[in-house]
């Protein structure tokens, strides 16, 4: 458990076993304690590397927004300040979107990518989804209380009061728009796309970002000579929505058989 002082933020992390090293990053109001159910699983035969992204868990925030470019640099910076060669990074969530932005502009630091439910377009989303996103804000703390993200805050977080700061950034960032469909069709780290069958995207948006990397346009052959030509994957997880995937020992499954793969 330490922290490092990179690209302008105190960023705590954890390291957990040994072997090639895998950068694990969280989802939206979690932390890296969100995969301990699968942690296990990841650590048996790796180096897995555990932070906690800006202002969650035990990261405070800095004055800057919750911007998923800006975090894909802290990340970038922290392989650097551990001296990590070419780790594999693997995110949920808010953390698939940091590890893609990890892997669009620091190519050179990443060895493979893991990105789970994490929808490459905005408009992806369903409208509800869209809908409820729209309400995040300060004003949702109170009715935050009985959460388990809430009370994760409140026992490890530097400034316990920050919540409410943390919830109007969080909703700022998600009423931005975006669209990476350029960024993940120039992908050149071998890359997974995971999603649960019930996700917050339809498993249609995630076949559409698996197609942008040469995926689902052909048999793959007998020997995988039509696979696609980057080596990269697609996972639609069976019984998975949203809000497990993250510590099922399905993904850890998936994850490790990509990982190591040849």
């Amino acid at each position: 458990m330490s922290y490092a002082n990179v690209n302008g933020i105190e960023l705590y992390y954890e390291t957990h076993g040994a072997g090639r090293p895998l950068v694990l990053l969280h989802g939206g109001l979690g932390s890296g304690e969100m995969f301990a159910p699968i942690l296990p699983t990841l650590a048996a035969d790796r180096q897995v590397v555990l932070p906690d992204l800006q202002g969650h868990g035990r990261t405070a925030d800095i004055e800057r927004p919750l911007d998923v470019r800006v975090m894909g640099d802290d990340i970038a910076a922290l392989i650097d300040h551990l001296g990590l060669d070419r780790p594999d990074v693997v995110g949920y969530s808010l953390g698939g979107a940091v590890a893609m932005q990890v892997a669009f502009h620091h190519p050179d630091r990443v060895g493979r990518l893991v990105a789970a439910s994490a929808g490459i377009r905005r408009d992806a989303a369903y409208p509800d989804i869209l809908e409820q996103q729209g309400q995040v804000n300060a004003g949702a703390a109170e009715f935050m209380k009985a959460t388990p993200m809430y009370e994760l805050y409140q026992r490890v977080a530097p400034r316990p009061e920050d919540f409410p700061r943390l919830l109007d950034k969080i909703g700022e960032a998600l009423a931005q728009d975006f669209d990476f469909t350029d960024q993940v069709r120039s992908l050149t780290v071998p890359t997974m796309i995971v999603a649960g069958d019930a996700d917050m995207c339809p498993p249609s948006h995630f076949v559409e970002a698996f197609q942008l990397l040469d995926g689902g346009l052909r048999d793959g052959g007998w020997q995988g000579e039509g696979r696609p030509t980057g080596g990269h994957a697609l996972a639609i997880l069976p019984g998975l929505t949203h809000y497990n995937l993250a510590i099922s020992p399905l993904f850890a499954a998936v994850t490790r058989d990509f990982l190591e793969a040849k």
